[in-house]
This record gives structure tokens, C-alpha cells and sequence, in this order.
């Protein structure tokens, strides 16, 4: 596939590079994608104008590895020997042997785009660009995934995106990856905060039954939102 390249991290397992990914970018989706639909002309030429400064130089970029789970405990597993404690991931990947931990990113050329800080409404809309961005990079990411490891459904879990799975442990999950700064411009800071802000990291596995985070997430207003609530569900891991 094109834009995918390889580097060797210090397990000595090959890192793979999505670069090269293609976006679109059209300003009146992106006001519905945060339902603003219909709203003022201005609205949308500010929309179009920022859209316009984003095209030329969006570059967002995934790294990912191929992993292997072992050494299971009832609420812990490792991932290439590296343990990561939580009972949501242990369950969603009790049947699971192969997973590819991530990182994706819209990039760090839209952070450079110029937006005055007193201009909330613009600053706003800039956001929501650079996060429709990230999510081209990762459907792109799970695409690539299905067709060259001839997957089913891709299911996606996230450290920080539900209580069970701190996100102090993505100190562990870029630790598998290796230099994740050096290979597409993403950092974590001493707060496991990843800059640019505008990126996510975690596991992505194929099984039998699809895991969706959200059914575990209260979060009403979320522009990822894929799945209602389900509060039995989040209550069986809220202890844990």
C-alpha cells in the first residue's frame, strides 16, 4: 500500500510507517460532523477559508506494530512482554493472540496554521478540522489493516478512553512501539499527554464479537460517539 514504510525499534521488530494519506476535506461536512448544519453563511466561509489553509499541508501519519498477547492473569496480560493492568483490556482480548498497538496523528503542519487566540469561534472550527483529520488517519489505518492482514471488523481500545484502562500506561504502549517522534512527530509528555494534542494511540485487534469503547462512556455530546452507553456494562468495570 502506498505510503507505508518500515523502521526497526529497539525489540528489533519493524515498525511500520502510514504516510502519504489522503484527505478531503469539505466545509460543510465538517459543520454537520459538529452539527452546525444550516447554519449562517459566515459560518461556512469561515469554515471553507480554514479548510482551504489545511488542504495544502495536512499530513497526518500512523505508526503501528504487529504484537502478540501472552501471559494473561485475571485482570493483566503483556503485549510483547511489556504488562499492562486492566480488567476491560484482559476481557476484550481474552480470545485475541495477535493485536497492533498505534499511534495516529493529524500532524504537527496544522498545529503552524495561524488562528488569533481571541478568535474563539475560529479556533474552534480549527480544532474540529484537525480532529476530522485524525480521523481520516485512523480509518485509514484500519483499512490497511484489514487488507493486509485479511481481517474481519477492526475494534479499537484506547488507554485513558475508559476508566478501566488508565492513561498513564501509554508510557507502556509507546514503549512497544519504540520512537514514535522520531517516526511521525508525536510525543508524550510527563502527564501521558500526547502532543500534537490532535492524536490518539492504542490497540487494534479483530475478534469474534466487536468491542466498542463507548458503550462504556457517559459522554452524551462526542463527536466519536459510535455506540450508546450500555450502564451495565460500564458499572462491571467502574471498580476496577
Amino acid at each position: 500500500m502506498k505510503g507505508v514504510a518500515g523502521k526497526v525499534t529497539s525489540f528489533g521488530f519493524v515498525m511500520k510507517i502510514l504516510s502519504d494519506i489522503p484527505v478531503r476535506l469539505d466545509a460543510g461536512r465538517v459543520l454537520e460532523r459538529i452539527s452546525m448544519r444550516g447554519r449562517r453563511p459566515d459560518m461556512l466561509n469561515s469554515m471553507r477559508e480554514l479548510t482551504a489553509a489545511v488542504l495544502p499541508i495536512a499530513s497526518p501519519k500512523v505508526v503501528y506494530r504487529v504484537s502478540y498477547v501472552d501471559n494473561r492473569t485475571e485482570d493483566s496480560l503483556e503485549v510483547d512482554g511489556v504488562r499492562f493492568t486492566s480488567r476491560v483490556l484482559r476481557d476484550s482480548l481474552d480470545k485475541v493472540g495477535r493485536v497492533f498497538p498505534f499511534v495516529a496523528t493529524c500532524g504537527r503542519e496544522l498545529d503552524e496554521i495561524d488562528v488569533p487566540a481571541d478568535d474563539l469561534i475560529r479556533c474552534y472550527y480549527l480544532d474540529q478540522i484537525k480532529e476530522t483529520v485524525l480521523e481520516v488517519a485512523v480509518r485509514y489505518l484500519e483499512e490497511h489493516l484489514i487488507s493486509r492482514y485479511e481481517l474481519g471488523p477492526i475494534s479499537e481500545i484506547e488507554p485513558g478512553s475508559v476508566e478501566s484502562w488508565p492513561i498513564t500506561q501509554q508510557k507502556e504502549l509507546f514503549s512497544i512501539l519504540g520512537n514514535v517522534e522520531d517516526a511521525i512527530g508525536v510525543r508524550l509528555t510527563d502527564d501521558f499527554l500526547m502532543v500534537p494534542l490532535k492524536s490518539i494511540s492504542g490497540i487494534c485487534f479483530s475478534a469474534e464479537t466487536r468491542f466498542e469503547s463507548c458503550r462504556l462512556c457517559s459522554r452524551e455530546r462526542c463527536t466519536w460517539r459510535k455506540a450508546p452507553c450500555d450502564p451495565d456494562l460500564a458499572g462491571k468495570y467502574t471498580a476496577d
